[in-house]
């Protein structure tokens, strides 16, 4: 098993071809890993051995990456799950994070943009997290997703139900750069068209909520990107 000292990484994958080369990627980059090559297998592994994070594909035998993924929230595990497919679908990436997945990557994909997202969401996970069920933190901004409501320094939001919808994918992806496409999927529907400036008018209103009242920006805007949620320099 894992020594100690590096970050745990647990990989579901069954294509022995892709596994050994992330495992070796991943090894050289410093990381721990460990190499299940069937769902139920995976499972086990991830119950028993608590990994920082795991990066699970979707069509593996014996149990798939849904139903790994189901049972692992089930069991009431949060550990980051970085879900793999050959298929470029909205409905599985929907399915995915409905399911719990923490993020989505698309076979065939560059080693390079894997190892950004699994340090993104390493990231992610030692922020301080949750604080009650359905709470996320993000600087001195809370969301309670349950009630739908958010708060800055102690001071109530008032948001209107998208802005709120779009401030919680922000801060549940906090440092992360969302594209303008990747948020018109999440908040409106997957026809959306994305030439139309609805987005940007919804980020200027929410802004002026969050941000301006108070010393430091939340919310910003990286040029020809899209948008980030947290605290900078």
């Amino acid at each position: 098993m894992l020594g100690t000292g590096r970050m745990k990484v647990l990989l579901i994958e069954d294509e022995a071809k892709a596994a050994g080369y992330l495992r070796r990627g991943l090894g050289e980059c410093g990381f721990g890993v460990d190499v299940a090559g069937d769902g139920e297998t995976g499972l086990d592994w991830a119950l028993a051995e608590s990994p920082d994070l795991i990066i699970l594909d979707v069509l593996l035998p014996r149990r798939d990456g849904w139903s790994v993924l189901a049972e692992l929230r089930r069991a009431g595990r949060k550990t980051p799950v970085l879900m793999l497919t050959a298929r470029d679908a909205v409905a599985d990436r929907v399915k995915g994070l409905g399911l719990g997945a923490d993020d989505y990557l698309v076979k065939p994909f560059a080693f390079a943009e894997l190892l950004a997202r699994v340090r993104n969401l390493l990231r992610r996970s030692e922020t301080p997290g949750p604080t009650a069920a359905g709470e996320l933190v993000v600087g001195d901004l809370r969301l309670d997703r349950i009630r739908h409501k958010a708060t800055r320094a102690g001071q109530l939001l008032d948001l209107t139900p998208k802005e709120f919808a779009l401030l919680a994918l922000l801060a549940e992806r906090a440092g992360e750069v969302l594209t303008r496409t990747v948020i018109a999927e999440a908040i409106w529907d997957i026809n959306f068209e994305c030439n139309t400036n609805v987005i940007d008018v919804h980020v200027r209103r929410l802004r002026a909520k969050l941000d301006d009242p108070f010393p430091r920006r939340l919310l910003h805007t990286v040029r020809g990107c899209g948008y980030v949620l947290g605290e900078r320099e």
